[in-house]
């Protein structure tokens, strides 16, 4: 289950000859026999440098020493059988911030705790709402069952209804995955054990039977859910859930930092919707939000919630030490795209460390950003053990997104058990999942945010002792900035969470699926903000909502909550099929299937390769043939940008700096194979269509006397632009809570809308999503940092560490260096005003 809070006597700070990391001593080379405690994380790491070549990867090195847990004592209103179930559970004391947080919880008060990985943040939210469980619980339920006396049988169509018995408080837990969902269940089903059937959790989400669904609705009084489930589920048949949204006193948002960008702009408006029909059944539940650690967490979850949240940060847990090493992989002598030299991937060079660490025992999950990455990275470390004994790839295996309920759960249970070596995993395990156990994390390239960096370091040493962290540098600008510039990780704040709810793009069919769940009035405008008057007259004239008095009212057949999309995945997602067989493989979103399951398309799943045979976007299905090529591919495309409205303008010495409404078109056009060693073998053109994003961006322009003081001629100026544009969306992460796929960026040497030379950078999301919006005002620094790691790179012509880019529908071409340099500096020379 998920981590806590620690066991009674533990020490608070590990002594000098106390074992920070579990290693390894083994019978042979070959099987990892048994753990050992003679090795802490600096040993674990040393033994990985020892290799020819490896001590010069690590760039720098950060050792976090351990720190001292300062104590509380429990709230006053906390009901006695919690605390005796929680002590019961082996915690004595709650931790300060613990303390803090339920006491703000039990004066009605919605509160936030943004505190480190495994500081026991579900406690702190996890004991107030027990107590109100308890102080709640139904006196009718006299045999204990928590069904009224009646039968298991007669649970399914109990008599009379919700309405006519008693409910007692119930709370709801929202997650941002599956997997996190189930952990917390076990995790509130352990906790609650003593406590009887006062306490019944469930999950509710689309793993769920339908046989069980019905009596998750009207027994269960701690449901844990996704807001997808909420948006599309809960809300739309809130008369079926009403007794437990009458009763509804805690709403718990776990994990509330991953709610940014578009997907958190519509579960802001997923969670209004929520306070709206709460209070038409009399009910004002209390939010309990847990976050990673980031800047102004109080004023990001008001923003989520729409209501006044306090926020707790101030960790009083212990820590173990941790040992965190950034690693850069060796350049090669291979020669990519225009010449440009290859550095070996961070997939090789974690599939490698996986496997050394493996062949110690040493427990580690190396974190991957992508699912191809994730089945990569567990396909190299199952063949190189398979290599040395043949019993050892069954001990690794891969963990993301797309899979198929029962291979989830299947993974997860071998995580709990200690089953598994390693793992490599997409996100979905950074999310609070318990991997209790583990010794060590990769972070395979940096995950777009400090916090995720902080928070996926934070999956290993759980238990309070050391812990190894490696972050992989990928090929790519903003990582070798990062393993040059370490102060950028371990000496600046975390980022704040960028979220718009007003985004006229997501607001819009929140309010018609608004008003099919209860018609909207003009009293609404206060819930739902600002732009909601002008865009319920916007709907009525589009006709998807008709007014009736002083209300609005959705009469179309179709869901109204089928309009609103809040994952942005542009559409039904795409079914991965086998070709012969049938057999469904799993799923990709819509907007990523032109670029991942095109025609010839490498598709890896569970270790197997399979290749594209047919797209058919009509049926959204891609059909694939199990197959072992030689290479991966790429997709390549292009990309024009139309300027709609200029929202803001400032000047930037003789240039402008824009920010406003765009019009993208996107098309891709062909795709290069790769050999696993980078180097390109040959390109296929594709026919696929064109697709249009009407989103907000970022641009600025320049003058012909700059680039004449530049020294940007005509023939080296796209090339300047185009590696201006590339590294500055590599580098905008550092200054909004985005990495480089949420964004995109065009340049052109005269657009015909400025009619200068000019670079976009956009937001990836209809209506935008605040990058964008978040670079122009941080515009100086965040160019400053662009231009110094263009210069700062060793390479001569421009690589991936600094101008190429692994998303260039170009191929990297035209590409020109000191010209991208010398044109930064030029616009940087003036201060410019207003940003």
């Amino acid at each position: 289950m998920r981590s806590l809070s620690v066991a009674p006597g533990t020490p608070s700070v590990p002594t000098a000859d106390r074992p920070h990391l579990v290693a390894t001593s083994v019978r042979s080379p070959a099987v990892p026999s048994r753990k050992v405690s003679d090795s802490d994380p600096r040993t674990v790491l040393a033994q990985l440098t020892a290799g020819e070549g490896r001590a010069a990867r690590i760039t720098h090195t950060e050792h976090l020493p351990p720190r001292i847990g300062r104590h509380a004592d429990w709230p006053g209103q906390i009901r006695p059988e919690v605390i005796d179930a929680v002590r019961e559970s082996g915690i004595d004391r709650l931790w300060q911030h613990q303390a803090r947080t339920a006491e703000h919880a039990l004066r009605g008060e919605s509160v936030i705790i943004a505190t480190g990985t495994a500081s026991g943040k579900s406690l702190s939210y996890l004991i107030p709402t027990l107590s109100a469980l308890l102080d709640g619980a139904d006196p009718s339920d006299a045999d204990g069952d928590g069904d009224g006396g009646r039968s298991p049988a007669q649970r399914a169509q109990p008599a009379g209804g919700p309405q006519q018995r008693r409910r007692g408080s119930t709370a709801l837990y929202l997650a941002p995955t599956k997997a996190l969902a189930a952990d917390q269940r076990r995790a509130v089903t352990e906790l609650a054990a003593p406590l009887g059937t006062s306490v019944r959790p469930a999950v509710y989400d689309g793993d769920t039977p339908f046989e069980e669904r019905e009596w998750v609705r009207l027994f269960a009084n701690y449901v844990l859910t996704n807001p997808d489930m909420l948006h599309r589920g809960i809300l739309p048949a809130h008369a079926r859930w009403s007794s437990f949204l009458r009763s509804l006193r805690y709403v718990v948002i776990d994990e509330c930092h991953t709610y940014r960008g578009v997907f958190g702009s519509h579960v802001a408006q997923v969670i209004r919707r929520l306070r709206r029909i709460c209070a038409r059944y009399g009910s004002e539940p209390v939010f309990l939000l847990a976050s990673a650690t980031s800047a102004g967490p109080g004023e990001a979850a008001t923003r989520l919630t729409g209501v006044p949240v306090t926020e707790v940060t101030e960790d009083a847990s212990p820590r173990g030490e941790l040992v965190f090493a950034l690693w850069e992989p060796p350049l090669t002598e291979l020669e990519g795209e225009r010449g440009a030299p290859v550095r070996r991937t961070a997939t090789a060079e974690a599939a490698e460390l996986l496997t050394d660490l493996a062949l110690q025992s040493v427990r580690t999950v190396a974190f991957v950003r992508s699912r191809r990455g994730a089945e990569l990275i567990s396909l190299i470390a199952q063949d190189r053990l398979g290599a040395v004994d043949r019993r050892l790839p069954d001990r690794i295996a891969a963990y993301r997104g797309g899979y198929l309920p029962e291979e989830r759960r299947a993974l997860e249970h071998r995580l709990h058990t200690g089953d598994l070596l390693g793992l490599s995993a997409t996100n979905a395990l950074e999310l609070g999942v318990d991997v209790s156990g583990l010794d060590a994390v990769l972070i395979t390239g940096y995950p777009g945010t400090r916090a995720s960096v902080w928070q996926q370091a934070g999956r290993a040493g759980r238990t309070g002792e050391g812990a190894l962290a490696i972050l992989v540098a990928r090929d790519d600008p903003l990582d070798t900035y990062l393993v040059h510039h370490p102060e950028s990780l371990f000496r600046t704040p975390v980022e704040s969470t960028v979220l718009d709810p007003d985004n006229p793009y997501v607001l819009a069919p929140h309010l018609c699926a608004a008003a099919a769940e209860i018609p909207l009035t003009e009293a609404d405008a206060e819930l739902f903000g600002p732009g909601c008057p002008a865009l319920l007259r916007q709907l009525e004239g589009r006709k998807l909502l008709r007014r009736r008095g002083g209300s609005w009212y959705w009469t179309r057949k179709e869901r109204a909550a089928d309009l609103a999309d809040i994952r942005g995945s542009g559409g039904t997602p795409v079914q991965i099929v086998e070709d012969g067989t049938g057999r469904l493989l799993g799923t990709v979103d819509a907007a990523s299937a032109h670029t991942t399951v095109h025609e010839g398309a490498v598709h890896l799943h569970q270790g197997r390769t399979y290749v594209v045979r047919r797209l058919d976007l009509e049926d959204s299905a891609a059909l694939v043939e199990e197959a072992s090529p030689p290479w991966t591919t790429m997709a390549r495309d292009t990309t024009s940008v139309s300027v709609l409205e200029t929202e803001a303008e400032v000047p930037w010495g003789d240039a402008r700096l824009c920010y406003g409404t765009v019009e993208v078109t996107n098309q891709v056009v062909s795709y290069l194979r790769r050999r696993m060693t980078g180097e390109v073998m040959g390109e296929t053109k594709l026919d696929l269509p064109p697709r249009t994003l009407r989103t907000r961006a970022v641009w600025w322009t320049v003058t012909e006397d700059q680039l004449d003081a530049a020294r940007v001629g005509p023939e080296i100026l796209p090339g300047a632009l185009h590696a201006a544009e590339h590294a500055a969306i590599g580098l905008l992460p550092l200054f909004a809570t985005c990495d480089r796929w949420d964004i995109g960026g065009v340049s052109v040497p005269l657009h015909p809308d400025t009619l200068l030379p000019t670079v976009f950078v956009y937001d990836g999301q209809p209506g935008g999503a605040g990058f964008a919006e978040r670079a122009f005002r941080t515009a100086r620094e965040w160019l400053a940092a662009t231009r110094d790691a263009i210069a700062a790179c060793e390479c001569e012509a421009g690589c991936p560490s600094c101008i190429q880019s692994p998303k260039c529908g170009n191929g990297n071409d035209p590409l020109h260096k000191r010209g991208a340099v010398r044109l930064l500096t030029e616009l940087l020379e003036p201060t410019p005003s207003g940003t």
